[in-house]
This record gives structure tokens, sequence and C-alpha cells, in this order.
């Protein structure tokens, strides 16, 4: 089991960058395959980036790709989210989730998720 906890949420404006970080506990992280999810008011819970066990592949939502990425340090059990050239439609709440058994883009199919961080961009 792993527990996460994510952080660098918060207010900036479009054009913008902001670091999410997600902590995980245990010591079986690089067993889990990590992903960011994001959720908007009024709006299901979308996929935003996937990263696989070592780091060495990634995949990302065509709405992000090209303005985020996503990495892990396995060693310090920390997953991130670079977010660069925000855009107000980029508000949600940004979710980090762990999957053990494989590298998916499906929010069904992640196994652990935390609490989430706030991220808002104003225009």
């Amino acid at each position: 089991q792993v527990q996460l906890v994510e952080s660098g949420g918060g207010l900036v404006q479009a054009g913008g960058s902001l670091r999410l970080s997600c902590a995980a506990s245990g010591r079986t992280f690089s067993s889990y395959v990590m992903g960011w999810f994001r959720q908007a008011p009024g709006k299901e819970r979308e996929f935003v980036a996937a990263i696989t066990w070592s780091g060495s592949s990634t995949t990302y939502a065509n709405s992000v790709k090209g303005r985020f990425t996503i990495s892990r340090d396995n060693a310090k059990n920390m997953v991130f989210l670079q977010m660069n050239s925000l855009k107000p439609e980029d508000t949600a709440v940004y979710y980090c989730a762990a999957d053990r058994t494989r590298f998916t883009t499906a929010r069904a199919k992640y196994d652990y998720w935390g609490q989430g961080t706030q991220v808002t961009v104003s225009s």
C-alpha cells in the first residue's frame, strides 16, 4: 500500500508556471506507475500525465502535451508535474495516483490517490 500527498498548487497568472510534487510513503515506490489527474468544477476527473516505474517512458493528455512534464525521483519517493504556459482551462484540483500493475491513462485502473492540490490560473 502507498500513501500519496500532493503539494505545490496555488494561484498563477496565465502564461505562468507551477511545479506540483507528490510524496509517497512506503518502501516500494519504484513498483508503481505514477499518474497525475485533474478535476475541474462540474467535470469528471481526467488524465493528465503518467510515468513508468523507472521513469523511462511518459505519456500525456493532448491538452497538456508540450507544456507539462512529469518526472519522478525513486530515491526520494517523489513524483513531479512541471506545468508551463498555464491557461485558465488548466484550473482544477490536481491528483497524484499510483498503479502497481500497468502503465495506463485509465482513471479506474489506478489503485491509490492523494487528496489533491488546487491549481487556479487567472486570465
